[in-house]
């Protein structure tokens, strides 16, 4: 009988293999029969499950085994999918760092149960209507991913067009930077004001993201940019995670070095920074960057390995900034069709929130 925990729970219906169960799970688990309804109580609070086999679940879920003769199982799913039952939910948690709801309290959640013919009603009603978003919601996620993947595709064909302006070159990355400095090991303290501290998370493709960047003070950023000083134009690279993102660091923005990362400063007389971050990020450069990276679960670059990376030609300055300014208007489509699918998923998630909302108020 498989086991299931709360990463598993994700608001949908559960198809769990028959692996069986673990002897560290078998001493925990409980059993719950098809159509129960699981809910994680711990941490991640209000992650659910509707089960179509039999399964066993640990001491982060309580189930609900609804009684058929008064309570269709998806009309209880459905109403623990809601909002309202995740908002009863979370006020009766506890624990400081960690969310938890105890049995007691959550037998105390007040749930709503019409007629079995009114169940069935509002069943089919969100039924056929959760099938219609749900296939555009994959329609949507699809076309995100298109236009996410158009930024590598407008890179690999803008860097197939090779002309006789290229100069061969056949050095390392090494021998065309000023410098190319290892991050400091280890975790900078962090506040909420202060200087940015770039991690991994926080390089894209080409540029910093800076949404929810965490914060440094000036004593820390002196500490951890002992070994060099960011400066605008430098390339920040990532080591990990994911391995071999580059973004150039704007115009008057002064940040520190996160963990995993490391700072690029090319030669100016060489390279364009925005032309060398491009030049990193296309996919044959990329293949080769991470051809030797290692880690069994999370990609992991070698600092020889950037040092060493082969550079076989590169255009003049004056190519160089055509090529910044076409790649440029290109990024500017391919996140402007992203934005419009991004909008249009995040429009599909609310009129599924409102569809249970009416649903269980007594408005559908």
């Amino acid at each position: 009988m498989p086991l299931v925990k709360p990463p598993e729970l994700c608001d949908t219906t559960l198809e769990v293999a028959e692996d069986g169960l673990s002897e560290s799970g078998a001493a925990v688990a409980r059993t719950a029969p098809p159509n129960s309804i699981l809910v994680s109580c711990i941490g991640n609070l209000g992650k659910i499950g509707l089960n179509t086999v039999p399964v066993a679940f640990n001491q982060q879920i309580n189930a609900i085994f609804p009684n058929e003769g008064k309570a269709i199982p998806s009309f209880m799913f459905y109403q623990v999918l809601s909002c309202d039952f995740k908002d009863q939910l979370e006020s009766l948690a506890s624990g400081t760092t960690v969310p938890i709801v105890n049995k007691s309290k959550f037998n105390s959640i007040e749930v709503v149960l019409p007629p079995l013919p009114e169940q069935h009603r509002i069943v089919a009603i969100l039924d056929e209507a959760f099938d219609g978003i749900a296939t555009a919601k994959a329609n949507a996620e699809k076309n995100l991913q298109n236009a996410s993947a158009l930024f590598e595709s407008h890179l690999q064909a803008v860097f197939s067009q090779r002309v006789e302006c290229w100069v061969a070159n056949n050095k390392s990355l090494s021998e065309l930077c000023e410098l190319i400095v290892d991050c400091e090991h280890k975790t900078a303290p962090t506040q909420d004001e202060g200087i940015p501290s770039i991690r991994t998370p926080n390089i894209g493709k080409g540029k910093l993201l800076l949404d929810g960047v965490y914060r440094v003070s000036d004593e820390a950023y002196k500490e951890w940019t002992r070994r060099a000083e960011p400066q605008s134009g430098d390339l920040i690279l990532a080591r990990e995670a994911p391995a071999g993102n580059v973004a150039v660091i704007p115009e008057n923005l002064k940040v520190c070095l996160g963990q995993r990362t490391v700072l690029i400063r090319p030669d100016y007389s060489v390279f364009k920074s925005e032309f060398l971050a491009l030049l990193l990020l296309q996919p044959g450069m990329q293949q080769k960057l991470l051809a030797h990276s290692r880690g069994a679960t999370v990609q992991h670059v070698n600092m020889k390995d950037i040092r060493a990376l082969h550079i076989e030609s590169i255009p003049p300055i004056s190519k160089q900034m055509e090529i910044i300014s076409v790649v440029s208007n290109m990024t500017e489509e391919s996140e402007r069709l992203e934005s419009i699918y991004q909008q249009k998923l995040t429009a599909l998630d609310e009129l599924k929130k409102s569809l249970l909302h009416q649903a269980f108020s007594g408005q559908l």
